[in-house]
């Protein structure tokens, strides 16, 4: 274990600081300072090595957490990032986005602030890249097998990777005009600096694995050519279907979902010219849904220059501390003050949108609010009597996703969906209908973590790889089942 007393010495968590808000609201750099060394020792020393460790229960890719905060502590850097390494294929994307399940199942949280896993986890990846020691493994000989992987982000990534690394010839297809899914154009700069995705891309194109953007399967090949084309397909599209809100006025100029918002920021950001870019520059924001994509939004926000921003939850504010009806080792639902929030907002719950109202140019000029009322049967509707309008020139609609887009996926490959909206597969070897086809992510699985889509990438490549080979010697896959008690 680390050091044998250390959550006996250090009982107080030291995260890094975020850049002062009035300095990081005028780029779109990282929040963070970097770590001091010391601090990072310290707190990976905290950790106790315990004999049943539920932070790996409670991190759905198994990280093998108490080893790599040993050799952290120990300063053995390039161990740790080995250790990391086998169990996450991109640990700087986790470190970084993910919301830390792992933490919320540490057994020093019982009665102490958990060890900061994720901070422990993000500075062992930087450290290697800062090193060298992230270099590329490209197999020993090929099988002669195709793989086809469509969507690149987290989920198509991981399966590509471990397929590449498995000896086959894979090919990842991207509709947008770079790779990296939402990992490049849903998450803004100064959550993750694309420098990150770009380090892991060039080593995945070094060991062999081929990017095919600006193809969408489905228009510019269709499904059944790429079956013919290759002995194995990975949907790994995501759930990129917004959830709707439909109430009068929504069809207002000024009313937007976030992603229509995030993606058109994120292009600029990278240099691009974007024609009439939806930007909040002067205008009063309203952001109406209360998880990341909705703090996402807020950051942007804040650096495009907005006069206001407020965020609208329809649910009730949660309590500062775990409620008692999610004990550890659960991932509480607890009030959350993320850098975006620190950086302005007016944040409102039991807050329900009943209308959007129109100036005479047909723009949303007000959204008229209702308090939230529960009823017996816990549906949540506007309660009358309680209306009040507030001034909005910019709606952004974060309320989460529904499932995949179907239209292709059901005309031409035939798939069958859940009534959650899913692309069906098998539970245990994540086949769709198809035979050879294979599903990954939100895609199959519906909205959800960053850490589920590369642990659900990983176990399918490993399906894909016994599928064409009659074996494997991948990473044994999670089940899509076999969902930790906080989730």
């Amino acid at each position: 274990m680390a050091d044998p007393k250390g959550f006996l010495k250090v009982t107080e968590r030291e995260t890094p600081a975020r850049r002062p808000v009035p300095v990081r609201i005028l780029d779109w750099k990282e929040v963070y300072e970097p770590g001091d060394q010391a601090v990072l020792k310290r707190q990976a020393g905290r950790c106790m090595d315990c004999g049943v460790p539920f932070c790996h229960q409670g991190c759905p890719l198994g990280n093998l957490i108490p080893e790599w905060n040993d050799l952290t502590w120990k300063g053995e850097g390039r161990a740790a990032i080995d250790r990391l390494h086998a169990t996450n294929n991109f640990p700087e994307f986790t470190g970084r986005l993910c919301p830390a399940p792992c933490e919320a199942s540490c057994v020093l949280g019982i009665n102490q602030p958990a060890v900061t896993i994720k901070q422990v986890e993000v500075s062992i990846i930087d450290e290697a890249v800062a090193n060298g020691w992230v270099e590329p493994k490209p197999p020993s000989r090929l099988t002669g097998k195709t793989v086809a992987v469509v969507g690149s982000g987290p989920a198509g990534l991981a399966a590509a990777q471990q397929l590449t690394r498995a000896g086959h010839t894979v090919a990842v297809y991207e509709r947008d005009d770079r790779i990296g899914g939402l990992l490049r154009y849903g998450i803004p700069d100064f959550k993750m600096e694309k420098k990150h995705l770009e380090m892991r891309l060039r080593q995945m194109r070094d060991e062999g694995t081929r990017f095919r953007a600006g193809v969408e399967i489905g228009v510019d090949i269709t499904w059944d050519q790429l079956r013919a084309r290759y002995d194995a397909i990975v949907v790994a599209t995501g759930a990129t279907v917004p959830r709707p809100l439909d109430i009068p006025g929504r069809d207002l100029d000024g009313v937007h979902y976030a992603m229509e918002y995030l993606v058109e920021a994120n292009k600029v950001v990278a240099g691009d010219q974007v024609p009439n870019q939806i930007t909040a520059e002067g205008k009063h924001v309203i952001v109406i849904g209360g998880g990341d994509t909705g703090a996402d939004c807020i950051g942007t926000a804040n650096r495009q220059g907005a006069l206001s921003v407020t965020n609208l939850a329809i649910g009730k504010r949660p309590s500062d501390d775990r409620p008692e009806h999610q004990p550890w080792p659960m991932m509480p639902t607890v009030f959350e003050v993320s850098s975006a929030h620190e950086e302005g907002v007016e944040r409102a719950y039991l807050a329900s949108t009943v209308e959007f109202l129109r100036n005479d140019a047909g723009e949303v000029r007000a959204l008229r609010l209702a308090e939230t009322e529960y009823l017996p049967d816990g549906r949540r509707v506007p309660k009358e009597g309680t209306e009040r309008d507030i001034p909005a020139d910019l709606v952004l609609i974060a309320m989460g996703f529904t499932g995949p887009e179907q239209e292709y996926l059901e005309q031409q490959l035939s798939a069958k969906f859940t009534d959650r909206g899913n692309v069906a597969r098998d539970d245990n070897s994540y086949e769709s209908s198809e035979p050879g086809v294979f599903v990954a992510g939100d895609a199959g699985r519906g909205q959800s973590l960053i850490v589920w889509a590369i642990a659900e990438g990983r176990a399918a490549a490993a399906k894909v790889d016994e599928f064409l080979m009659g074996e494997t010697f991948l990473p044994a896959p999670v089940k899509p089942t076999d969902v930790p008690i906080h989730v």
